[in-house]
């Protein structure tokens, strides 16, 4: 998964990581571009002197029933300025459902945006990390929620629609057509 993002990222290969998906890809910009070629997750290797991902701290280690971060969350975005953004049509947050225990280490997110990784989408608190991409990039999206959950044929979700976009040349003009908030 790793070199897959790393691929993607390197080659302008339109990119989609859904939960592990974004924390992947937030593992390999920090192995890649600042070099902390022992980054990793805590889910992988609690040890690593780099945790670029963390378990949730309010979560119990011990007790695994009923330690997920699960149900409709509120991901606000922090610019208007963001492909995601354009894809929800402009609005100043979304809705999606999460299920996960692990998310983007708080500790490593300044230092990651300012290597060009950026966070462009937070929980209510700001403490969380939501939704990422890699400016200059066509499409490098990771979203710690699960979209297919409100995907539907013939509506897909903002991710995967700006993913078959991306991959079909159509991104661009989409996202000209959401500048004035029009569709």
């Amino acid at each position: 998964m790793i070199l897959a993002a790393k691929y993607a990222r390197e080659n302008n290969v339109p990119y989609l990581g859904i939960c592990l998906g974004m924390q992947i890809s937030v593992i390999e910009f920090a192995r890649s571009v600042l070099r902390l070629e022992k980054a990793n997750s805590e889910e992988f290797d609690p040890h690593t002197p780099d945790l670029v991902v963390i378990f949730m701290p309010e979560g119990s280690k011990t007790h695994m029933g009923s330690t997920m971060r699960l149900g409709s969350r509120k991901t606000l975005f922090q610019t208007p300025d963001c492909i995601m953004s354009k894809l929800y049509n402009n609005s100043k947050h979304v809705d999606e459902r999460h299920r996960h225990r692990y998310e983007v280490n708080p500790e490593v997110v300044g230092t990651l945006e300012e290597a060009g990784l950026r966070f462009v989408g937070r929980d209510e608190t700001g403490k969380r990390m939501e939704i990422l991409e890699l400016p200059g990039h066509p499409f490098y999206v990771g979203v710690q929620f699960h979209p297919e959950y409100k995907s539907r044929p013939g509506r897909p979700s903002a991710p995967f629609l700006g993913l078959i976009m991306a991959a079909t040349g159509q991104l661009e003009a989409h996202d000209k057509t959401q500048q004035n908030g029009s569709i």
